[in-house]
């Protein structure tokens, strides 16, 4: 059984940090990609970070500079490090393992998603 069990989501004031902390089982983890996203009311979902399996980085211009995605392949861990945290930051932050094989053929994994608000 596959698991993504996420943590350190929580309340923030703006231009605070926060981590986020997601630990998968049930996967090889070296070999899949890894990536936070996030939901907020009324939005769609979007990427926030991604890591792949060889460690290569990407993020949206509108977290660059601010947040950092990190994994930790020995503790089956991959990390959210929120920094300068706005408003519009705020909500539901979602883990999420991925690994293509071929065009159209993978594997796709979500966790249960954690709130993280950022408010005075």
């Amino acid at each position: 059984q596959v698991q993504l069990v996420e943590s350190g989501g929580g309340l923030v004031q703006p231009g605070g940090s926060l981590r986020l902390s997601c630990a998968a089982s049930g996967i090889i983890f070296s070999i899949y990609d890894m990536g936070w996203y996030r939901q907020a009311p009324g939005k769609q979902r979007e990427l926030v970070a991604g890591i792949t399996s060889g460690g290569n980085t990407n993020y949206p211009d509108s977290v660059k500079g601010r947040f950092t995605i990190s994994r930790d392949n020995a503790k089956n861990t991959v990390y959210l490090q929120m920094n300068s945290l706005k408003p519009e930051d705020t909500a539901v932050y979602y883990c999420n393992a991925a690994r293509l094989v071929f065009i159209n053929v993978g594997s796709n994994y979500w966790g249960q998603g954690t709130q993280v608000t950022v408010s005075s």
